[in-house]
């Protein structure tokens, strides 16, 4: 019993100290456009597509093929509080692609929210256009259309929104979050919003952007143990219960009642993660159970399916939204024919 005691601290101490990893979870200079669909300019890494939702029968072909969308910087959403949203603030708040032309040199997330300009609370929470899917292992063609995974994935690979496009994997303790963003001198405090594989919502402080230029602020987390001989030290089951994730949520504005309001601006680089893994590669296993039990295969694409099903129906009402909006407008010549006509 001592002997297997020590073997299990050694493999904690060793989880603690070596496995521990930093990563960057979103990093917007890759979500450019490099791809037309529809004549829309999109992100080919994060096109994702809704058409499939359930729409009824009078869409058009035409109109299931535009039900594509991505994590294009300028499809990100500026969600106002609900006594904030007046039809100005929210039509004055919006994201767009800028540049940083000395620190960072390429884009960058630009963000303009409207506050309320009386004296009272409000809060933006800047988030993706959709809900970014923790497993996806489809392969974007250059046409816009998508190749199905087959059966025989590997839940183990990288899904195609990992490598900084707003999920990591294997992560158990977090010890700290950076997040790269531009301050203007506003007395404003941003927290950064990310959901977990148990579908928990958290919402880490990051700081408050009342400086000029562009600053790395950071949450260091105030539970994280250092050292893993004060940790509590446990067995955990491993497959198939081994599908720690997190994946970027948004950011979270907060304007105090004594801030100023009316128009604020930011931009934002990346976010990083420093944690620690929740499993060890199990390197040399002698069996590999996905491939003979296929629970995480099964267990994912369900769950995949229904996240597409759930986002895809928010995209379809705003693309409906959109099909409604009057786009004319009165011209001079018509302007002045009404002002001579008898």
């Amino acid at each position: 019993m001592k002997r297997i005691l020590t073997f299990a601290s050694a493999l904690v101490l060793i989880a603690g100290t070596v496995f521990a990893d930093q990563n960057v979870l979103i990093d917007f200079a890759k979500l450019t456009s490099d791809i037309q669909v529809s004549g829309q300019d999109e992100n080919k890494q994060t096109l994702m597509d809704f058409s499939h939702a359930t729409i009824g029968a009078s869409f058009t072909d035409e109109q299931r093929s535009r039900l594509k969308t991505s994590l294009l910087l300028k499809n990100w959403v500026v969600e106002l509080t609900s006594s904030s949203q007046t039809v100005v603030n929210n039509s004055l708040s919006f994201t767009k692609e800028s540049t940083s032309k000395a620190f960072f040199e390429g884009p960058v997330l630009g963000v303009r929210v409207h506050f309320p300009v009386e004296p009272f609370q409000s809060w933006a929470l800047i988030k993706p256009p959709f809900e970014i899917p923790a497993y996806d292992f489809q392969t974007v063609n250059d046409d816009g259309s998508f190749t199905p995974a087959g059966e025989d994935v590997n839940f183990k690979q990288p899904t195609r929104f990992e490598g900084g496009f707003g999920v990591i994997k294997n992560v158990g303790a977090i010890k700290s979050i950076a997040v790269n963003v531009y301050g203007l001198n506003f007395p404003h405090l941003l927290s950064v919003v990310f959901v977990n594989d148990l579908h928990e919502r958290k919402i880490m402080p990051i700081g408050y952007l009342n400086y000029d230029g562009w600053a790395q602020l950071t949450w260091e987390n105030p539970a994280y143990i250092e050292h893993v001989r004060a940790r509590t030290m446990r067995l955990y089951p491993l497959y198939p219960a081994s599908s720690n994730y997190i994946k970027f949520a948004g950011f979270l504005i907060q304007r105090d009642a004594a801030g100023p309001g009316g128009d604020f601006v930011t931009y934002f680089k990346d976010v990083q993660v420093i944690y620690d893994k929740a499993v060890l590669d199990p390197e040399g296993a002698d069996i590999d159970d996905e491939s003979e039990w296929h629970v995480l295969r099964d267990r994912e694409a369900s769950r995949s399916k229904h996240e597409s099903e759930r986002f895809g129906v928010e995209q379809v009402l705003r693309f409906i939204e959109e099909q409604k909006r009057a786009t004319e407008a009165w011209s001079q010549t018509g302007i002045a024919n009404q002002q001579t006509t008898p």
